[in-house]
């Protein structure tokens, strides 16, 4: 066991390291060039096109539209399966390990990542299999397989994605809820597994349609509570938002701790974990949130990557952003506590027992929704590679980890895991860079479109 722990050790350091890292970027950055930065350009476009839809009650669906679940809806349970403990904890772990400048990077990585994870939606909604019965499935294995014509490379993703689930997607996730639960109000870990595992799986029985349904209305709900929370630490110690943010720029280039909480941290280790982090809360690159797109209703594939571009900018902009901010603005960084109990101090800081209550809270919810999310990612990994029977049994698998991750020591799961899902970024990273000429083609054909529709209208092309 521990020569196998050693082999884990040393393939994690290779996957969270400088070069996969620097291949997670580097992709983001050649798919942002090659359309012209439109990601960043038009991004109040593409919040008009996603977002801003949802407010126009006499906006339509498109009679050519196909797909199983509305594009918010897919857009909530991709958001769902990226907002987890990454967001809570794994910017703390960045802070803590890289000092303040590791939020630079994890800007940095975002800011590229909305490209990346605009051409994994594009790609998955293009090259998306119609199962009949109005089901659609898709996600980097397809267009693997039938953009990149690489059946191989698909099936070594799924792989790679259904190990993943299991530890980051299920028994990881149940485990930090119920390790808070616990601290917090003094639940047992055992009743938090129970109570998990029987929610978890009405979700999961009731098959895409539900968890979709549950998602829609659990992500406004967990992302606005946690906003607010984290809104009112910053705004109570609003005179310190300057100086913060002077040193995540400052620190990002000179690699100075200004904390005993990380003494010796460099510009190195500042770029590694901000961007690894980065990379952990959302997801751009790994391929998961595209299986999640995949189903949504939609006539344009260039339509549903611009919640892609959202779903970048809702979790690393803003929810990191502002996580990021109560630890330094509360002086928490010092304190040598990290991961969720670092926010849980600057929370309480200003907030108290009220602080601890949103951070646990946030963890219950974000790690819940990351639950649902990740089931629908593994379900469709494992039909990909058995065939549709193995669903069922797959549920009967999911279900009961939830219970056994709620009560485990999962450091061991937590490590492979972890592996597993960097892995899956190498074959999706493959494929996107393989297929970018089909989505430069297909972001260039639409917004000619729409330039040529509202000049011929007399509007003002964005």
């Amino acid at each position: 066991m521990d020569f196998l722990m050693k082999i884990e050790r040393i393939v994690n350091g290779f996957v969270w390291g400088p070069p996969i890292l620097l291949l997670v970027v580097g992709t983001g950055l050649y798919i942002t060039f090659r359309t012209k930065f439109f990601t960043v350009r038009k991004l109040g476009y593409v919040f008009s096109q996603t977002i801003g839809k949802m407010f126009k009650k006499d906006e339509k669906t498109d009679s050519k539209a196909e797909g199983e679940i509305t594009p918010f809806q897919a857009m909530s349970t991709a958001l769902a399966a990226t907002l987890g403990t990454g967001n809570i904890a794994g910017v703390a772990t960045a802070l803590t390990l890289g000092g303040p400048g590791a939020i630079f990077w994890m800007w940095v990585s975002a800011l590229f990542g909305m490209a990346t994870k605009y051409s994994e939606v594009v790609l998955a909604v293009n090259y998306r299999e119609d199962k009949g019965n109005g089901v659609y499935v898709g996600g980097p294995m397809y267009y693997l397989k039938n953009g990149l014509k690489q059946p191989v490379l698909a099936a070594i993703f799924a792989v790679f994605t259904s190990i993943a689930a299991l530890g980051t997607g299920n028994m990881v996730q149940s485990n930090s809820v119920a390790q808070s639960l616990n601290h917090t109000f003094g639940i047992s870990e055992t009743v938090t597994g129970i109570v998990l595992a029987i929610v978890v799986g009405l979700a999961m029985l009731g098959g895409l349609k539900r968890i979709a349904s549950i998602t829609e209305k659990l992500v406004p709900f967990m992302a606005i509570f946690y906003i607010a929370g984290a809104l009112l630490v910053v705004l109570i110690n609003i005179t310190a938002v300057p100086a913060a943010l002077a040193l995540i720029v400052k620190s990002a280039f000179t690699g100075k701790a200004a904390f005993g909480g990380f003494a010796g941290a460099t510009m190195a280790l500042s770029m590694r974990f901000g961007i690894a982090r980065g990379v952990f809360s959302n997801e751009a690159g790994l391929g998961s949130a595209p299986i999640a797109h995949a189903p949504a209703t939609t006539d344009s594939p260039v339509k549903q990557g611009f919640w892609g571009v959202f779903e970048v900018f809702v979790s690393s902009m803003i929810i990191c952003t502002l996580t990021a901010l109560t630890i330094l603005v509360t002086d928490s960084l010092g304190s040598g506590k990290t991961a969720a109990a670092l926010t849980t101090l600057a929370f309480e800081k200003n907030l108290g027992t009220i602080g601890g209550y949103i951070v646990s809270f946030g963890l219950l919810f974000f790690a819940l929704s990351t639950l649902l999310g990740w089931s629908y990612y593994g379900e469709v990994s494992l039909s990909y590679l058995f065939g549709e029977k193995v669903s069922k049994l797959y549920k009967f698998i999911w279900i009961p980890l939830v219970f056994v991750g709620a009560i485990a020591n999962l450091e061991v799961v937590w490590n492979v895991s972890d592996t597993f899902n960097g892995l899956m970024a190498i074959p999706n990273l493959i494929g996107v860079l393989g297929l970018s000429k089909v989505v430069i083609s297909l972001t260039k054909e639409y917004f000619d479109k729409v330039e040529a529709e509202e000049k011929a209208v007399g509007k003002e092309y964005v």
